[in-house]
């Protein structure tokens, strides 16, 4: 089974919509750059039924070299993207095939 990339989803929108593929990929492209933009200002990015996108700190930690296991080494702090799956998603996914 392939992934679903982004001309897929395209392809499978312009299908269904009769919108030229060309137009549905710049609406993807564009909703994706606005959701990228907005964890960028800290905003979080809730799509009803879908999920909720968030930017959450990961604190500094202290790991190890996996080729030197003796060598302590310091992980930064840092920030990260988060997805939290809303419920209809958790429901329909969760679904057993």
């Amino acid at each position: 089974m392939a992934n679903l990339t982004k001309r897929e989803l395209a392809i499978r929108i312009s299908k269904k919509t009769g919108i030229s593929q060309i137009a549905v990929k710049e609406v993807i492209q564009k909703t994706l750059d606005y959701i990228v933009e907005s964890l960028q200002k800290g905003q979080n990015v809730e799509l009803r039924n879908f999920g909720v996108f968030t930017v959450k700190n990961r604190k500094a930690r202290t790991g190890r070299n996996p080729n030197k296991p003796q060598e302590v080494v310091t992980i930064p702090a840092k920030k990260v993207a988060y997805f939290k799956p809303g419920r209809v998603m958790k429901k329909i996914v969760g679904k057993t095939l």
